[in-house]
């Protein structure tokens, strides 16, 4: 096998209007950029992507990539460690992981793509399809939006659970998720405070949303109040599981949040994380403590690696990055059935940018 050093590092942003106003429990928005990062070696290119700003194209550009340019395209744990290290003294959470982050997933499908194979087989499978949850219901909709997008996710998509985001009117919570419930039948009904709520709050939520069969609470209280999770989790109804994880950007982050305990899912996501890499490490975390993961957000991201994780639960199908994924790039994976599979005759990710379509929304 020939060597294969990697001889350029591209970065571009693209910056996408949302199809209306979104909020959550503690954040509006209309608007989310994409950051795409290229590794060329070989005669291939490997292409990765990480949702953040568009600041992150010219630290990557100038600080990352002369570390990355003649590594091997093969030996990826060189190139991550080599990034890890490169960015101690500007702090590894946060931008520096996503950016970090992105690189990562690009060099798997670098690697997959020069061995002529789809990043599931060079990974390994532990099943061939992975299980998608419907995610969106932003609180900045009427309940008739709120309806319609989570009914969609079970009658279109064929979806066993949605999640709907609750925090910015906590007094309008509990009707909002009888809504949700009276919308989608007996189908799993989750919610999302984003971190909005004292741990108190939670609580009194989450007594009322047991009443409509809520499974599922993510971030109750802020990911940084261990106490406050750890409080909400033990003290929720039974049947309802407290969730949280999608800001761990080391795996630091994620063993305190297991140690404590403070979840009863762990979430992960690939473009803070550290990539395909570090989502493996976290993979391999929840293993060894006998604990679902679940992966947040940028399903096409995930696909290839929530298909060689054997803790792996499902994978968030966000409506903001399943849009943006199906806008710029060819090969989007299709839900079937309430899962999403990797398409056999793609190599790397499956993934191939659509420049023309994307031109329209590139800002830096």
């Amino acid at each position: 096998m020939p060597e294969a050093p990697i001889a350029r590092v591209g970065a571009r942003a693209y910056t996408v209007p949302t199809d209306a106003p979104e909020a959550d429990g503690t954040l509006e928005w209309d608007r989310t950029t994409l950051i795409l990062v290229e590794l060329e070696a070989g005669g291939m290119t490997g292409l990765g992507y990480t949702y953040a700003d568009a600041c992150l194209v010219p630290f990557i550009k100038d600080t990352l990539a002369p570390i990355v340019v003649g590594k091997s395209a093969f030996d990826i744990p060189v190139l991550a460690a080599a990034l890890w290290r490169a960015i101690r003294n500007l702090g590894r959470p946060g931008l520096t992981a996503a950016a970090i982050s992105a690189i990562d997933i690009a060099a798997w499908d670098l690697k997959a793509k020069l061995l002529a194979c789809p990043l599931a087989r060079l990974l390994g499978k532990a099943r061939d399809r992975v299980m998608i949850y419907g995610s969106g219901g932003f609180t900045s909709y009427d309940d008739d939006r709120l309806r319609d997008q989570l009914s969609g996710w079970v009658e279109r998509d064929g979806c066993r659970w949605v999640k709907m985001k609750i925090g910015s009117e906590p007094e309008r919570d509990p009707q909002r998720v009888k809504a949700a419930r009276g919308a989608i039948g007996d189908h799993g009904l989750f919610v999302d405070a984003n971190g909005a709520f004292t741990a108190k709050q939670a609580l009194t939520l989450a007594a009322r949303f047991d009443q409509q069969g809520v499974l599922w609470f993510e971030e109750p209280v802020s990911s940084d109040d261990l106490d406050g999770l750890s409080l909400v989790r033990d003290r929720s109804p039974r049947e309802m599981e407290v969730a949280a994880g999608e800001y761990g950007y080391t795996l630091d982050d994620f063993q305190r949040l297991i140690a404590r305990p403070s979840v009863d899912v762990l979430q992960a996501d690939a473009t803070r994380c550290g990539g395909i890499s570090g989502f493996l490490d976290v993979g391999a975390l929840c293993a060894a403590r006998h604990l679902d993961l679940s992966g947040h957000c940028a399903p096409a991201a995930h696909l290839p690696a929530a298909c060689a994780l054997p803790r792996l639960r499902h994978l968030e199908w966000f409506h903001d990055h399943v849009r943006i994924e199906r806008l710029l790039f060819d090969g989007a994976p299709t839900p079937r059935d309430g899962a999403i599979a990797p398409d056999p005759s793609r190599p790397g990710l499956g993934l191939a940018f659509k420049e023309t379509d994307a031109e329209r929304y590139r800002v830096c």
